[in-house]
């Protein structure tokens, strides 16, 4: 089960987008040097179609994209509720930043838009440092990743 923490309107998680991006909680990865560290523990309230149907109608008309922050604890929920996304809000682009270096087995990557791969590392930095492992890919229609660079 993933629990939704925190959410705001952001500009510049996913380029070109309005995002609204949804904090998740329980993070496994625990990267040393995280700027979310808070997300560690296993706090919030439940991410239900309900809650999510609430959050994004309050947003709707001013957002592209609903951005999953997290949720590297339950794939399946991630794949389930951005179909879901897709299928209310067929307006808005899906996109997922997960701390995995790679896309799990089993998902199917064309649930979304966007998807932000790798774990932080301190010393290599975010996804604008030139020595970034982490990478931001748009998913093509046919599933291929097409890298996107800051």
């Amino acid at each position: 089960m993933l629990k939704c923490c925190s959410y705001d309107i952001v500009c510049q998680e996913i380029p070109n987008e309005i995002s609204l991006a949804v904090n998740i909680s329980g993070c496994p990865n625990r990267c040393p040097g995280c700027h979310s560290p808070w997300l560690w523990e296993n706090e919030g309230k439940e991410m239900t179609t309900e809650l999510l149907s609430d959050i994004i109608g309050q947003y709707s008309a001013a957002i592209t994209c609903f951005c999953f922050m997290g949720g590297d604890a339950d794939p399946a929920e991630i794949q389930r509720l951005s179909l879901w996304i897709r299928e209310e809000y067929p307006h808005l682009k899906t996109a997922w930043y997960s701390g995995r270096e790679a896309i799990p087995g089993g998902f199917d990557i064309k649930c979304l838009d966007y998807i932000k791969l790798g774990p932080y590392i301190e010393a290599l930095g975010g996804l604008k440092s030139p020595s970034t492992n982490q990478a931001l890919y748009k998913i093509q229609n046919d599933g291929k990743l097409l890298k996107i660079l800051f």
